[in-house]
């Protein structure tokens, strides 16, 4: 019960806070703009469907290629830091053994 109170709280304070920003003219020209530009996309995605499809895959992938770059780089920083900390180690271990 408590987490439906929440979300309907957030909801409905959402709500009011979107309404009262549109008090402001220039705000209300600006959501009116944005508004229009959606339905344009909207449409055009609705009648373009495979191009749509395209464009989603393609983004897709790019997505992914960045993300894989990014693990990659990610695991090499790791691997320099790890080989770092064996020569630090190792060091002062040999310093104490002499």
């Amino acid at each position: 019960m408590g987490k439906r109170k929440l979300v309907t709280g957030v909801v409905l304070g959402a709500t009011a806070g979107g309404l009262i920003s549109l008090l402001d003219k220039e705000t209300r020209v600006y959501a009116k703009e944005k508004l229009a530009s959606a339905k344009s996309g909207a449409s055009y995605m609705l009648k373009n469907p495979s191009e749509t499809i395209h464009s989603v895959r393609t983004n897709f992938d790019k997505l992914n290629q960045a993300f894989a770059k990014g693990a990659e780089n990610t695991i090499n920083a790791l691997n320099q830091a790890e080989t770092t900390l064996e020569k630090v180690t190792n060091k002062g271990k040999s310093d104490r053994i002499e």
